[in-house]
């Protein structure tokens, strides 16, 4: 069994996902190929607020033990524990796994078999994930193949649209990118690509739980614009 540790948040409050299941994962989970992280260009929306505090208390904490997050006192799942809340809920159930941090496995690998356990415990479910996990490894892209091809939808993280058009081209998942803060209407890839802004970043009744976009094998990419406290670093990386 793997030795990942998660969060698990069986109701988020959070206004944009909606009141689903959410989890996150360890910052060691995301890749050094990724340009947002702070000891790269930076601006990585999970930076900063409330969630970073979670994150640096998931990333100091083991499972089964607990650390304080303001007033509450919030305990780290392991991977069984992950499996178990998947597979406990409802079935059609929308949920988020990795609100901050990446698929299983360190850096660019992606932990094939702790994924796999995933896929199998989400059936029946309707969860979705992105990763910005290199797919420049046959590995990483017939995970991401797989998990998609039963079930579980994997976003392919992308820079820009530019980088967007090159993960669509593997054709092995959905698609979603990072573009620049005053990108507030759809657009398109420089290929001609279809692209979406995503409706919970520019409507206040809409959410994750409502909308259900990501969770779907698309063709339309969807896009976020820079968001969070580094939100213009994330801009000018989204506008190369």
């Amino acid at each position: 069994m793997s030795s990942a540790k998660y969060l698990i948040t069986a109701k988020s409050g959070n206004v944009k996902t909606g009141p689903i299941m959410v989890t996150t994962s360890p910052r060691k989970t995301c890749p050094n190929a990724c340009p947002f992280r702070k000891d790269n260009d930076g601006g990585c929306y999970a930076e900063g607020g409330p969630l970073a505090e979670m994150w640096r208390g998931l990333d100091r904490t083991e499972p089964g033990e607990a650390f304080k997050n303001g007033r509450s006192q919030v305990t780290v799942k392991s991977h069984a524990e992950l499996l178990e809340a998947i597979e406990s809920l409802a079935d059609g159930a929308l949920w988020r796994h990795n609100q901050a941090g990446d698929l299983a496995g360190e850096a660019d690998t992606i932990d094939v078999k702790a994924l796999g356990e995933i896929v199998a415990a989400n059936t029946g479910k309707r969860g979705f994930t992105y990763t910005h996990k290199p797919m420049t490894s046959e590995a990483n892209r017939n995970a991401v193949h797989s998990a998609n091809a039963l079930g579980f939808t994997v976003n392919l993280s992308g820079n820009s649209l530019a980088h967007a058009d090159e993960l669509a081209d593997l054709n092995i998942g959905p698609v979603v990118c990072v573009v620049p803060v005053d990108q507030t209407s759809n657009t398109v890839t420089p290929k001609g690509r279809k692209v979406v802004i995503c409706p919970a970043t520019q409507r206040d009744d809409v959410s994750c739980a409502t909308c259900k976009l990501c969770s779907r094998q698309r063709e339309a990419i969807v896009a976020f614009p820079a968001h969070g406290a580094s939100k213009r670093k994330a801009s000018v990386i989204a506008s190369r």
